[in-house]
């Protein structure tokens, strides 16, 4: 019984970092591959980098898409694209 009491310590501190730390990443890298997958034509999207747009093209091949700004037709990955930011965009308004 002694050899588990010196490792216990250790053992809380691990399963601690897994519930605060290495799970609730995981969940969120999935949920950003649900996102990127769900986009489709005509979404207004944000880009990590600030870039507001609506996706005209998705690529599938090299998991792409080609966005409309202002400014022009842009390709980025689909992993630039800011899940956060993109649902706050297109959440309706609070009254």
């Amino acid at each position: 019984m002694g050899d588990i009491g010196q490792f216990l310590p250790m053992i809380l501190i691990f399963v601690v970092a897994y519930f605060f730390m290495i799970r609730p990443q995981m969940k969120r890298s999935k949920d950003e591959k649900k996102f990127a997958a769900e986009l489709k034509k005509g979404d207004r999207v944000i880009t990590k980098s600030g870039l507001h747009g609506k996706i005209m093209e998705l690529n599938d091949k090299d998991f792409s898409c080609i966005l409309e700004t202002m400014a022009g037709k842009l390709k980025f990955d689909r992993s630039s694209i800011s899940m956060e930011m993109s649902k706050k965009l297109n959440a309706p308004e609070k009254k």
